[in-house]
């Protein structure tokens, strides 16, 4: 199965279409006043779509079990057709347009068997994905022309005593996100560079400053403090969002002392010094975290 550990879960809804067609008004008649010998068409079509939704991983081996939080069901006829729409919602990590498909498809399939002994012309056709939600499909295009720059902060690194890992990882993921990088630097845990560092960057009109590196409990970890005295307005949700994705996966991420927030214009965010870490955060954070641009362009909340 698809490795979906690293997503984050979010709201995800998708329907689906099938229809069924019969060959004379009288079938129709007989749905409708519920006269079809098998029982009543539309109730009991609906109970097995719900069933078929919630088996879809037992049948389909790369579907992931999921928590299915609400599945409906409608119908709408039209001359001899009968239009099924199901409609599949959950909070989770993965999309459920399989589920929904799967869903239409079994409705469309027990109708087909409940009135073939009164209609042997019932054919089921175009299932198909009409609407999906959530995840990759909604999230909106990276900003063009970001002008980004990643620091790294150590003592051993910058005096050439160590490769970086972290911060060529930060650049590995952004470039996976069409995001350049303009520039890239390595510096000492020290709070005057640092600081220096990020003036000369937001004075150079850069947008967005990831900073890997100095957040942990040493003495010389004082990237936070550096950083929180020159933001202008802290996003304490960066953060929150980056620790509990973390702790979700290692325990000793809630020892992460990151911050997050604007200096100026210029979105800087402070994320952990190994590769892992910063991998979680970026996984954790990205590409929501760039809405922040349009909201600053002034485009309204959505």
């Amino acid at each position: 199965m698809v490795d979906i550990t690293y997503k984050t879960n979010t709201l995800r809804i998708a329907t689906a279409q099938a229809i069924v067609q019969v060959s004379k008004p009288e079938t129709i008649q007989a749905i409708e006043n519920r006269a079809v010998p098998k029982g009543d068409v539309f109730e009991m079509a609906k109970a097995a779509g719900f069933l078929a939704v919630k088996k879809t991983p037992d049948l389909l081996p790369d579907c992931h079990p999921i928590p299915v939080e609400y599945t409906g069901v409608q119908y709408r006829i039209e001359g001899l057709s009968i239009f099924i729409e199901l409609t599949v919602k959950t909070i989770y990590k993965t999309g459920v347009e399989v589920e929904a498909m799967h869903g239409a498809s079994v409705v469309a399939l027990t109708m087909y068997d409940m009135l073939k002994p009164i209609d042997k012309g019932v054919e089921i056709r175009n299932i198909r994905l009409l609407e999906k939600k959530g995840g990759k499909s909604d999230r909106k295009a990276i900003p063009e022309n970001l002008k980004t720059a990643v620091i790294v902060c150590s003592d051993s690194i910058s005096k050439g005593l160590g490769e970086d890992k972290s911060g060529k990882k930060t650049i590995e993921k952004l470039e996976a996100m069409k995001l350049s990088i303009q520039d890239y630097s390595i510096i000492p845990d020290d709070k005057t560079v640092i600081q220096d560092k990020i003036k000369s960057l937001c004075a150079a009109h850069y947008q967005l400053i990831l900073i890997t590196g100095g957040t942990g409990l040493s003495h010389r970890d004082v990237t936070p403090e550096a950083v929180s005295e020159l933001l202008d307005r802290e996003i304490p949700g960066i953060a929150e969002t980056a620790r509990q994705y973390g702790q979700e996966r290692v325990p000793t991420a809630m020892l992460s002392r990151s911050v997050g927030g604007l200096v100026g214009d210029t979105l800087v965010v402070t994320m952990p010094g190994s590769t892992g870490g910063v991998t979680e955060y970026i996984d954790a954070l990205f590409p929501h975290i760039l809405h922040v641009f349009s909201v600053l362009e002034g485009s309204r909340h959505e």
